[in-house]
């Protein structure tokens, strides 16, 4: 009886989170509030390193003030994109005629430390020519004591204390690699305001956190963040290269699930164009639908092979293997 109150609470939760989604206006997205935070952003969010990547900075810049234009109004950064450069391009698209005030602007932080993060921080502000980041996350907890490490170490200290100063007006974490770390960092007693995940079509069957972190999130009231809605990078991701499904397919799997926005990655107007089709005319999935998508990838989706940053340290950070004192 337990289990089936504790299930019909969560559905129902879930269920909540898709039927307050604000319709897209002329010329917007629809909108989705972010947890305890209570602030409605864009369904998509904009990915940092992707944008970082694009070899001409006037063109990165076009493709963000379009967003922003459309109503993708979430930027997403960390300041080991690109060695900084991906902070340094987007603030200078922000600085540009008002662009900073229409978007909830998210950076995250590698440091464990307090004096680490603290420098982390100000450089980011500086990089992001910003007084303030809305959203500040823990990046990549991708060891199992990296939750233990950022309060030991004194590096949410140094969060609540930019928080306090007014630096930061949100606290997050985000990670790749296991649900269980997730879980652990949510059964700290810290109320995070958001929690970044893998949400993807295969990742309901290998290490699932849409199946064992996000109804914590729900429960807690932390705005669920999604990225690697590809299992990779845009077009080329596992989902659509060896699985044979569309980025359409693969985001509105994503966004019928009670996340309150998905990362994706851009890289060419073509691509922000596509995305934001998707979005404007998103229609969740019904159970079926779903169910139907997730037995398309069955055969290669439970040994995390499409899904490597879960089951490798390939893509875990080298700022963080040096932390934790593995080779890069």
């Amino acid at each position: 009886m337990a289990s089936a109150t504790k299930g019909a609470s969560v559905a129902a939760l879930a269920k909540q989170v898709l039927a307050q989604t604000k319709p897209a206006t002329a010329g917007g997205l629809p909108m989705r509030t972010l947890g305890r935070t209570g602030v409605d952003v864009s369904v998509l969010t904009l990915g940092g390193w992707h944008i970082g990547a694009v070899k001409d900075e006037a063109e990165a810049i076009r493709i963000m003030h379009a967003a922003i234009d459309e109503g993708l109004t979430f930027f997403d950064n960390a300041w080991d994109y690109h060695d900084g450069h991906a902070e340094t391009v987007m603030g200078k698209a922000l600085q540009q005629d008002g662009k900073r005030g229409k978007v909830f602007l998210m950076t995250k932080n590698c440091e464990r430390d307090y004096a680490g993060s603290m420098k982390d921080l100000e450089e980011s502000l500086r990089r992001l020519r910003t007084s303030h980041i809305d959203l500040w996350q823990f990046h990549e907890m991708v060891y199992d004591n990296d939750p233990d490490w950022i309060f030991e170490k004194g590096a949410v200290r140094a969060a609540l204390e930019a928080r306090k100063a007014g630096k930061v007006r949100f606290i997050g974490f985000t990670g790749h690699k296991d649900p269980g770390i997730h879980l652990k960092a949510l059964a700290k007693k810290f109320d995070w305001d958001a929690a970044q995940m893998p949400i993807n079509v295969l990742d309901a069957s290998y290490r699932s956190f849409q199946r064992e972190v996000v109804p914590v999130c729900l429960k807690k009231n932390v705005g669920v963040i999604g990225m690697k809605g590809l299992a990779g990078g845009y077009p080329q991701g596992a989902l659509i290269q060896e699985a044979g499904l569309t980025a359409t397919e693969c985001f509105r799997y994503c966004l019928s699930l009670p996340v309150a926005t998905q990362v994706v990655g851009i890289t060419s107007m073509a691509q922000l164009r596509e995305d934001i089709a998707m979005a404007r005319g998103f229609q969740p999935m019904t159970k079926a639908e779903m169910a139907a998508l997730r037995d398309k990838v069955k055969d290669v989706s439970g040994d995390g092979r499409m899904e490597r940053f879960k089951s490798t340290k390939d893509y875990d950070g080298p700022h963080h293997r040096r932390q934790h004192g593995f080779a890069v």
